[in-house]
């Protein structure tokens, strides 16, 4: 019986740097999570642990941190673009990189004296975790920008009936039911477009099309709610070729008030954690080529 190699990759996970741009009396924050892997030609290392073509991850921790001084921390695609070139195209041993970004966002407090006051002071938002995917391998980039967290619910305009039943189900069919989920959407860009979009602009595109396809569709079922969200985004972003979205129903159960002799008119909730149900689904502009690498 022989044993060979398989598929393998290293690197620094969850460095936190947090870049502050100071103008004057105005700061700017920048807060990141970087996690950084990197395959390539690394079997000497792991069948002898001979280590002359790794480069340690404690380097790849500190290069995330003089990047973000000397470049700047500007849009997070950018940003891990620039990283996974860099650690492909400066090292012959590593052949593929891939940089995932974390960003978590900050609210400016405004000072009670006005806008002409000192403005350095911020509270942690509670916004969704905005995200990034880029992957070189020494010729082609590609990018996948996402978010996390983003929590959404609407109290009405939402259905579940028709379904399979057998003997275990004991779910009763509604017309009308709160509607709740926690977005995790990721969106492949066209391959010409990678390092040329405005990924601003691109990102506030996508998460407002996603809330305006879940606030608008009268939804039969959570997939149909997926579909329409990840549809808006393709068809309202040219740059944008496929969305992944996952989205666990956060079930709201009606509370049984009548021990209490109380009538719940739909009024009431017990929201529940767990367990749920998870739906997952990919949204394709029609042609668009299977991308493994971006993926990975």
């Amino acid at each position: 019986m022989s044993v060979v190699l398989g598929t393998n990759r290293y690197g620094k996970a969850e460095t936190r740097v947090v870049r502050v741009v100071k103008n004057g009396g105005t700061h700017e924050i920048r807060d990141l999570n970087v996690s950084v892997a990197l395959s390539g030609d690394m079997a000497e290392t792991h069948l002898t642990g001979g280590n002359s073509k790794v480069l340690p991850t404690d380097t790849q921790k500190n290069t995330v941190y003089a990047f973000a001084k000397e470049h700047g921390v500007g849009e997070i695609e950018e940003f891990a673009l620039l990283l996974a070139r860099h650690f492909v195209d400066s090292q012959p041993s590593i052949h593929l990189a891939r940089v995932a970004v974390e960003e978590y966002f900050w609210d400016r407090v405004e000072p009670a004296g006005g806008p002409g006051e000192r403005r350095h002071s911020f509270v942690r938002s509670g916004r969704e975790t905005r995200t990034a995917v880029a992957h070189y391998d020494g010729e082609r980039a590609t990018l996948v920008s996402g978010l996390k967290d983003l929590v959404v619910l609407n109290t009405t305009g939402s259905e579940f009936w028709g379904y399979l039943k057998d003997r275990y189900t004991t779910l009763a069919e509604t017309r009308d039911r709160v509607l709740a989920t926690q977005v995790t959407a990721t969106w492949r860009h066209v391959g010409h477009t990678v390092g040329r979009s405005d990924y601003a602009k691109s990102y506030a595109r996508a998460r407002r099309h996603l809330l305006e396809a879940f606030a608008e569709t009268h939804s039969l079922s959570l997939q149909q709610t997926l579909y329409a969200m990840g549809a808006r985004v393709i068809e309202n972003g040219p740059e944008i070729c496929e969305v992944r979205l996952a989205l666990p129903n956060k079930h709201h159960f009606l509370v049984d008030l009548a021990p209490f002799g109380l009538e719940n008119d739909g009024e009431v909730f017990y929201a529940a954690d767990r367990p749920y149900g998870l739906i997952e689904g990919t949204v394709l502009r029609e042609g668009t080529p299977d991308d493994t690498l971006a993926w990975r």
